[in-house]
């Protein structure tokens, strides 16, 4: 999802990386400047730290090589987390944790060193979600939001497997994304069928040998050898949406090396699966009339109509037009035409954030397309024309592959695509707009069944949760389920927002505080705690 303004930056869940996000994340243009294979850090003895066992301690026992983030002179992210104070490293893990002896790969780190030494918590591990989001510019940011506590952790970052600065994959995408609409007729779904076919197959083309190994199961593996090598017998671990997921995973799979956990935007593990949105068309469909309602009070900047009604109304007009033919853009060399398996797609994109500067972005986006519907001019703001070049034109196209592998690589889909479309049509009743989104098939049909089982919960977990009720990625319930199924956690519930990402980036000071205040003590809250949503103007 977007956090401010409609722009495509790095982390997320589903279509243009809609799970997350970050406001301080790289830039496409610049995510791909930095995108190459990073040099193994050498192997010697470091500090004793808990080893992995089986064949394993020579990874969890590298000492890294920590410098420069910067990778060259044009290399404007790694340039600013050096001055920063960050450091950045590569370490070494094993493509397949069932030979170590093999193949290695390495993941890109970077930390931010605790100032307050005297009293030093330990490392906070980060993770922006996705799936397929990077986290190594993160840790600035996030020291920022914590505030005082912040001077007390070694703050880290780190990108996933194949994601980011790490060894990389490159599926050689045309799009940005996997996460399309399957329209409004039979035609359109079959051209969704191809494309997915299609997709899944370049992936395959360009890296059949890594696929196997790229699951969340392996992520926390690889994060388990990166709190060896720092030499942390336990490690602290901040994870958002998708990252909630890969944080209950590394807690079932290495019970006692977690300290303390803060999941935002939680997803229980039941609810993960290759169609991830599935299920949530209740509160993107709530969020877009709430956003609808924000711009009738706004009609005079933005034309979309006077009440909630005429602007859903001019919502409905515009995917209609779509789906008779495509509507075309923007101008010069950013000119795209979009049909009815984007227009959802788009909306989707932009309800994810209810703060004024995301409605606004939004609120334009909108506009242009009544426009196109009309058959007038409709030119695009910088942030759509971007936001169009990643989902249609595959600006930093190697996301969507990556995020796709690491979906596809955890749980298995159906193969038919006739389940696909019978569940896009029995969706269409209750749910026109969002249905054949969240129904619509994906690479992963075409995918090779994944090695390992999901992950389940069967141990008790002290995690802090934060959620907000209309969270329309990520749903409430699901964080309520997954606080259910750890009876020592603690839910922190933001009421009345629909808002995916909360912690440091929505500005609420009573979920900020709780955080920190945990993050400060280890001690959770005695109860759950419930906040109110930021007042946002009329």
């Amino acid at each position: 999802m977007t956090h401010g303004q409609n722009t495509v930056k790095n982390g997320s869940l589903g279509p243009g990386r809609p799970w997350r996000a970050r406001q301080y994340a790289v830039a496409p243009a610049l995510a791909v400047a930095v995108l190459a294979a990073a040099v193994p850090a050498a192997y010697a003895t470091a500090a004793p730290a808990q080893g992995g066992g089986d064949g394993l301690d020579r990874f969890h026992r590298q000492r890294l090589a920590w410098g420069s983030c910067a990778k060259g002179p044009d290399d404007t992210a790694g340039h600013a987390l050096d001055g920063a104070g960050v450091s950045c490293a590569d370490v070494t893990v094993p493509l397949d944790y069932a030979d170590p002896r093999g193949r290695t790969i390495s993941i890109a780190v970077s930390r931010l060193r605790a100032t307050d030494t005297r009293h030093r918590i330990g490392a906070l591990l980060l993770n922006n979600g996705g799936p397929g989001g990077t986290a190594v510019e993160s840790p600035p940011h996030i020291r920022e939001a914590m505030k005082e506590v912040g001077a007390r952790y070694d703050i880290i970052g780190f990108d996933p497997r194949f994601v980011g600065r790490s060894t990389p994959l490159d599926c050689g995408w045309p799009v940005g994304t996997a996460w399309f609409s399957a329209g409004s007729a039979r035609a359109g779904f079959e051209r969704q069928v191809a494309l997915q076919k299609d997709l899944a197959a370049k992936c395959r083309a360009a890296g059949a040998s890594v696929l196997p190994h790229i699951s969340t199961r392996n992520t926390a593996r690889d994060m388990d050898v990166i709190r060896g090598a720092l030499g942390e017998r336990k490690i602290s671990y901040l994870g958002y949406s998708y990252g909630t997921y890969l944080g209950t995973v590394y807690t079932q799979m290495f019970p006692g090396r977690h300290d303390r956990v803060v999941l935002d935007g939680a997803v229980t593990p039941g609810d993960y699966k290759a169609r991830l949105l599935q299920g949530a068309e209740p509160e993107n469909e709530r969020a877009l009339s709430d956003w609808a309602a924000w711009a009738a009070g706004r009609h005079d900047a933005y034309g979309l109509g006077r009440t909630r009604a005429e602007v859903l109304a001019t919502v409905d007009a515009v995917v209609r037009a779509s789906a008779r033919g495509p509507l075309t853009v923007g101008a010069g060399p950013d000119v795209f035409r979009l049909d009815d398996s984007h227009i959802p797609l788009i909306l989707f994109m932009g309800i994810a954030d209810d703060t004024d500067p995301a409605r606004a972005a939004l609120a334009e986006q909108v506009s242009a397309l009544a426009r196109a519907a009309h058959g007038q001019p409709a030119p695009l703001s910088p942030d759509f024309a971007r936001l169009l070049r990643y989902t249609l034109g595959g600006e930093q196209a190697i996301s969507g592959g990556v995020q796709a592998a690491i979906i596809c690589g955890d749980v298995a889909a159906p193969r038919d695509p006739e389940v696909y479309w019978r569940d896009i049509e029995r969706s269409r009743a209750a749910h026109p707009l969002f249905g054949p989104l969240t129904n619509n098939i994906g690479p992963c049909a075409f995918w090779d069944r994944p090695r390992e089982a999901l992950t389940q919960v069967r141990r008790d977990v002290p995690a802090l949760i934060v959620a907000a009720t209309g969270d329309p990625r990520t749903t409430y319930r699901s964080s309520v389920e997954l606080h259910e199924q750890l009876p020592s956690s603690k839910l922190i519930t933001l009421e009345g927002a629909n808002r995916h990402g909360l912690y440091g980036e929505y500005g609420n000071t009573c979920v900020d505080d709780a955080v920190n205040a945990y993050l400060a003590s280890g001690k959770l809250p005695q109860q759950d705690r419930t906040c109110g949503a930021r007042p946002t103007s009329d």
